[in-house]
């Protein structure tokens, strides 16, 4: 698994694109990152993670035989197969339910982009390195969509602490927080503090309160 110290990584790439899954190639590899088996089906991809164990699986959501949700049933496989196997999905669209199905296990270590940001190298590379490390990365538009279908939980929190939440959830770290926010570092962390207080999150060892805090929000 990786360590989270941004070395390096063991990839599998499962999308029934051979050009996207050579270009995915040449990106990590760019990068430093290794890919060591691809797949162009659900089966190949657990039968891949299965065999080689990898840091990090990207999967794209649809592929053969029905094109609709094979990545993620085969994700979702693969994490009960292998809990903690690090998953980042890829998707043409913005599917919310698809999101929740990959993060219902309630852990890390999973994330959700729109196939548009791949593009954007370094923050596809960034969301890489942060959810084998264990974090949770969603699109910005996946965000925008979860925020407006769901106020509920995050009534107790202010406008300002929901945009903190909603940048926690696409794998800002502080810095770059407090940079789209405009805040200092400080300010973004009293932030933070505030939103684990609210939403009842203390600290443990089990699970960072950053992915819980995210996982609270997405539910």
């Amino acid at each position: 698994m990786a360590d989270g110290t941004g070395g390096p990584l063991r990839v599998v790439v499962a999308d029934d694109s051979v050009l996207l899954r050579e270009g995915l190639q040449l990106i990590l590899a760019d990068a430093g990152h290794t890919v060591v088996a691809t797949a162009g089906d659900g089966p190949g991809l657990v039968a891949a993670v299965a065999e080689h164990a990898p840091d990090l699986a990207l999967v794209d959501v649809r592929m053969p035989p029905s094109h609709t949700d094979e990545g993620l049933r085969a994700s979702v496989e693969v994490r009960r197969a292998r809990p903690g196997t690090r998953i980042l999905v890829l998707s043409q669209y913005v599917e919310v339910s698809y999101a929740d199905e990959l993060l219902a296990s309630g852990e890390g270590g999973v994330g959700y982009l729109l196939k548009d940001r791949v593009s954007e190298l370094g923050s596809f590379l960034d969301a890489v390195a942060t959810v084998a490390a264990g974090g949770t990365v969603l699109d910005p538009l996946v965000v925008a969509q979860l925020m407006r279908r769901r106020r509920d939980p995050l009534e107790a929190l202010t406008p300002r602490e929901r945009e903190v939440l909603a940048a926690m959830a696409e794998g800002l770290s502080n810095a770059a927080i407090a940079a789209r926010l405009t805040v200092t570092e400080g300010g973004v962390e009293k932030h933070t503090q505030r939103i684990f207080a609210k939403l009842d999150l203390h600290a443990d060892d089990a699970q960072h309160r950053r992915v819980k805090a995210v996982l609270a929000f997405l539910r």
